[in-house]
């Protein structure tokens, strides 16, 4: 299987916040207990009906300090938005959902000010997603035209939606039952290539009542291992690091919804430029909530 949910706290949609490294070289939800479902064990799966829009909100936070020889450099970024699903029927099994971007904001706050990207080209535009009955972005290659002008050059909406459904088991579970994910976080721009390989262990913890809906509760542990290449100022970049997380996703049984996700993580960065090493480090919070029909 491919992802889980990262940062699925999720990795926010103002793609590209999730690893904002600049360098600025100048100088150089919970719900009460649900009496645990009828059955010992369940099916978890996506249920997607032609017609049905589905709306959700999300929230990601990220903190950055990063030692450019001695000199500290924060950086403080903020990106929040709004988007739907609608279900357009069947590709085959996978479901085709059509995806619009109803409202998006994103702020970034360094120590030379701030360099926010103008949000405003992509919202209101959208593009049609193919999904597996168990979270798998099949297709999501649309969102690519969706760009805007970020610090290091132009960005697309592309890599927080390959990795928004949380990957379901394809199986029955138990509480206690767990199952690995695996999948790439990429953010690409004129002047960087970031990639994030993420390993996921998923358990189902138990079944909460939320919105009137029997939820399952799932915990994953993430692990990643960062790379990457750029240029900034005629200067070659190097990209390495380690990211460890957390994340608490929530799956209405009976809907076949994803409710909402809550995450953290944590990274260790190290970027080679012109001989030297620049050590960073990121801690990142993240939530998405389904925010009705």
């Amino acid at each position: 299987m491919k992802k889980s949910s990262l940062t699925h706290g999720r990795i926010a949609l103002a793609a590209g916040l999730a690893v904002v490294l600049i360098l600025a070289t100048d100088a150089t939800f919970a719900g009460s207990p649900a009496a645990a479902t009828a059955a010992s064990t369940v099916t978890l799966e996506y249920k997607m009906p032609s017609g049905q829009i589905l709306r959700y909100e999300s929230r990601e936070d990220s903190r950055q300090i990063m030692d450019v020889m001695g000199q500290v450099m924060e950086t403080n970024s903020v990106s929040s938005s709004k988007f739907s699903f609608q279900g357009k029927g069947r590709q085959g099994k996978d479901f085709i959902l059509a995806v619009t971007i109803d409202d998006i904001t994103a702020s970034i706050n360094t120590m030379q000010g701030d360099m926010s990207p103008d949000m405003k080209p992509v919202i209101g535009k959208g593009f049609d997603m193919i999904l597996s009955p168990l979270g798998i972005e099949i297709d999501v290659s649309g969102a690519k035209a969706l760009t805007y002008s970020s610090p290091d050059g132009v960005r697309n909406l592309s890599a927080g939606f390959k990795v928004f459904f949380p990957d379901l088991p394809g199986k029955r579970v138990n509480v206690g039952d767990s199952w690995p994910s695996r999948y790439a976080i990429e953010e690409q721009s004129d002047s960087m290539d970031l990639r994030i390989d993420i390993d996921s262990v998923n358990t189902l913890e138990g079944f909460e009542k939320i919105d009137g809906m029997d939820c399952a509760r799932v915990s994953a542990k993430l692990t990643g291992v960062i790379s990457g290449t750029g240029s900034q100022q005629g200067m070659g970049l190097q990209f390495s690091g380690k990211l460890t997380g957390t994340d608490t996703w929530y799956f209405a049984v009976k809907e076949g919804l994803y409710v909402k996700s809550k995450g953290e993580s944590s990274s260790d960065i190290a970027v080679e430029v012109s001989g030297m090493t620049i050590q960073g480090t990121q801690s990142q919070t993240t939530e998405v909530k389904f925010v009705g029909r």
